[in-house]
């Protein structure tokens, strides 16, 4: 499937990009372990996170980051993202379905490049932020 190109003069400040749902799974917080060497017994091993009080194992924040960093690129394009922050505001379990949100808050001009800012937020199914910030992009010109 081809990819679709977002150009600068077609986004409006309060557009809003379609959100991507991820259910997050034990076996994601394993993958994500063994790709990126995090291997906190928080985030596998059941016995030693409801030893220190939590109801179960929970993801990583750098997981959660990845998930809306796809959905941001999903929509603004792939090697269009300038800058990308953000806060990790909540702990996310195994069995929760996240959802991205992601609004353009703002456009403007910078040389040659037509950017676009972005507010954006990961959640779970019944809207408790989980990681937010923002996002900025360069997107191409119809010209």
């Amino acid at each position: 499937m081809a990819e679709t190109t977002l150009y600068f003069e077609d986004v409006n400040e309060g557009d809003t990009a379609p959100e991507v749902r991820h259910e997050l799974t034990r076996t994601d917080l394993v993958r994500y372990a063994g790709a990126s060497g995090d291997f906190n017994p928080m985030h596998h091993d059941d016995d030693k996170a409801t030893a220190t009080g939590l109801p179960s194992v929970f993801g990583h924040g750098m997981f959660s980051m990845g998930l809306l960093g796809r959905a941001i690129t999903d929509y603004v394009g792939v090697g269009t993202l300038k800058t990308f922050k953000v806060r990790f505001t909540k702990q996310t379990w195994p069995g929760e379905t996240l959802v991205s949100t992601i609004t353009v808050t703002g456009k403007r001009q910078e040389g040659d490049d037509g950017l676009v800012e972005l507010e954006v937020a990961l959640a779970n199914a019944d809207g408790e932020v989980k990681v937010a910030g923002s996002a900025s992009a360069a997107l191409p010109s119809r010209s």
